[in-house]
């Protein structure tokens, strides 16, 4: 595999062009090269084995909340580490076939996520809803079998991309809806091949600990943040792989390692903690 600095970087995203993770490569990268793949771990894999630069992956969802199957994967894959990360604002519309209306949709398919999302907007009429595995992979597979009485909920912007047109657009439910997407990779990526706004916001770290399994453990934990008055932006545990019953903390937390007060929190949290675990230091996203 050539460098990333050498060209335009190759990153790995699950989906069809025109899925919002590639969305969200394009909003990252400066001048990247999109791979598409079919699966979250063929991603994680493909950045494992370095036949792609980087891989692109959502984390969490304004309205759905956190994307739990990425942090097992980053837990699992524990040399890879989040980059970076960029929010892409979601927009959906209904897609079908040239020539289709409204009155002549019978069935919709798109990922559960995007049909919670246009849950509204579904439910105004007697629609079979179907889910498929990618925004843009429902649109492409009623583009390829040119299935008519049939449409797709994606972006607007995949409508070209299969020949599609747009029956309806806007139909995701509130106007800020965005979803959240990590930048994974095992090497440290050349700044210059970052978008300029993936870099333009403050610094966070993301960790994973486990505590003790005694009262107190966790409380223990969090008090090396608070004392130090370091903000954690994000809290959640997910099961440990080891351990029947017993699991590991995730934290977003509002600093730098390099930062005093936060180097003493981490050096405070290993005493406390049975594990610890940088999982990425990166910029935070900035919002539009």
């Amino acid at each position: 595999m050539a460098s990333p600095a050498s060209g335009a970087p190759r990153v790995a995203f699950q989906g069809e062009p025109g899925a919002f993770s590639e969305e969200g490569v394009l909003s990252a990268f400066a001048a990247p090269t999109a791979v598409a793949l079919p699966t979250w771990r063929a991603v994680f894999e493909a950045v494992h084995e370095g036949s792609v630069d980087a891989g692109v992956v959502p984390i969490e969802r304004s309205k759905g909340g956190s994307v739990r199957e990425i942090y097992d994967l980053l837990f699992g894959f524990d040399e890879i580490r989040i980059a970076a990360e960029v929010t892409v604002p979601v927009h959906l519309a209904l897609l079908a076939m040239p020539g289709q209306t409204l009155d002549g949709i019978e069935r919709v398919y798109s990922i559960a996520q995007a049909l919670d999302q246009a849950d509204e907007f579904l439910r105004s009429r007697p629609w079979q809803v179907m889910t498929s595995y990618n925004t843009a992979g429902a649109a492409k597979s009623i583009a390829d079998k040119g299935e008519m009485g049939a449409g797709a909920v994606a972006s607007p912007r995949v409508a070209p991309l299969y020949g599609l047109e747009i029956l309806a657009a806007d139909i995701q439910t509130g106007a800020a809806n965005r979803t959240r997407f990590a930048v994974l990779a095992r090497d440290p990526i050349p700044d210059e091949l970052f978008a300029p706004a993936t870099l333009a916001g403050p610094m966070k770290t993301t960790l994973v600990w486990a505590v003790r399994n005694v009262p107190g453990s966790l409380y223990r934990c969090l008090g090396c943040f608070a004392a130090r008055k370091i903000n954690l932006s994000r809290l959640e545990s997910r099961p440990s792989r080891g351990v029947r019953w017993e699991y590991v903390f995730w934290a977003d937390m509002d600093a730098d390692p390099e930062d005093p007060d936060c180097a003493a929190a981490l050096a405070s949290l290993l005493r406390e903690a049975v594990m610890v675990r940088v999982a990425g230091v990166y910029h935070r996203a900035a919002e539009e």
